[in-house]
């Protein structure tokens, strides 16, 4: 009997695809033109100029339509291409299994050998959405990148890499300003572009990718506290708020795993987490936040100037301001969690059934 090409379970065939589309991320980072979450974008703003009112019911419209389409493309690209994937029942007999996942017949027990596309179809369609939605390399990339910029004193250059990392206006910042809003950044990022979309894609396969995705791109665009958003983008940023709660727990408990690589000690990590989380305005950057300070062993938080205005933000960590260095180090912390992330989405991918 021909042994199939990839183990057959929903469980392993979604890991395989998780693996493969974090491969893809580390090797190809974001395509510079027709990223689909620029699409989505693009979507979403032509909605937003629709449904537009200044209220939290118009708000809750337009993000449960949008992450709700999102999520609907997946389970019907999950269900398109596992259809016709042939499996056999207890008796070693062929049974057809349908896009609704019922056999014809009696019921599947397990994959037919020599079915080989059902199987590999399934990864390549996770392994592709897990690709378009992870932000790790191009991440580490800008942060670096903006790290060299601050090291040789072109504040130029710096300033026109802020906008690809936060919100902040760059004009308002100086050097030190930059070196911190990219170490915070970064932090932040990591659990939102990295860390959460594989602990989703685990869980939930495609529609959780997608959907995730979803909820953290109308976060980025429509949930914050200006004059425009404050109701209408209500539902979103709660809504990512929640999304993100498990993950950025996890991405900061990874921050302290991974803090020796970059001369950081868990336990100052863990302490910083501990002590100066609660005091960010936000359930989840304030935990991921707190762990890279105290992991980098500097202080972040302070007057932080945003394009709709300024905020006062608490002091996370104990030590000196981020330095341009810092930045470097950053990147690569960022680095370590989502690898780290990666092998437990792996993992936890492998032992799920469904």
């Amino acid at each position: 009997m021909r042994r199939p090409l990839l183990p057959r379970s929903p469980g392993s065939t979604r890991a395989w695809g998780l693996a493969l589309g974090v491969a893809a991320d580390l090797v190809l980072a974001d395509p510079r033109r027709g990223h689909p979450v620029a699409g989505f974008g693009r979507i979403a703003a032509g909605l937003e100029r629709r449904l537009y009112t200044d209220s939290r019911a118009a708000g809750a419209v337009y993000t449960g339509a949008l992450v709700g389409g999102a999520v609907l493309a997946g389970v019907v690209g999950e269900r398109v291409v596992g259809r016709g994937v042939g499996w056999t029942d207890s008796r070693g007999r062929g049974v057809q299994v349908g896009a609704a996942g019922r056999a014809v017949g009696r019921c599947s027990v397990a994959p037919r050998a020599g079915s080989g596309l059902g199987p590999v179809t399934s990864v390549l369609l996770t392994a592709a959405a897990t690709w378009a939605v992870l932000g790790g390399t191009s991440l580490v990339r800008e942060g670096a990148a903006l790290g060299r910029s601050l090291e040789q004193g072109d504040l130029e250059a710096a300033r026109a890499r802020i906008p690809h990392l936060c919100a902040r206006d760059p004009a308002l910042l100086d050097a030190a300003g930059m070196a911190r809003a990219g170490v915070e950044s970064l932090a932040e990022n990591t659990s939102d572009a990295v860390v959460a979309p594989l602990v989703w894609g685990a869980v939930a396969g495609v529609p959780g990718l997608l959907g995730y995705r979803a909820v953290n791109t109308l976060d980025a665009m429509v949930g914050y506290r200006s004059s425009r958003y404050t109701r209408f983008g209500w539902a979103s940023a709660r809504l990512d708020d929640l999304a993100n709660l498990l993950p950025a727990r996890l991405a900061a408990l990874l921050t302290a795993v991974v803090a020796p690589l970059v001369g950081g000690r868990p336990g100052a990590a863990l302490a910083a987490w501990r002590r100066d989380a609660r005091e960010h305005p936000s359930p989840n950057a304030g935990p991921v936040e707190a762990a890279a300070a105290g992991a980098l062993g500097v202080r972040l938080g302070g007057r932080t100037e945003y394009a709709y205005g300024a905020e006062d933000r608490p002091v996370l960590g104990h030590g000196p301001a981020p330095v341009p260095a810092d930045l470097v180090r950053a990147a690569r912390l960022s680095r370590a969690v989502g690898l780290a992330a990666a092998g437990v989405a792996v993992i936890v991918a492998s032992r799920l059934r469904r």
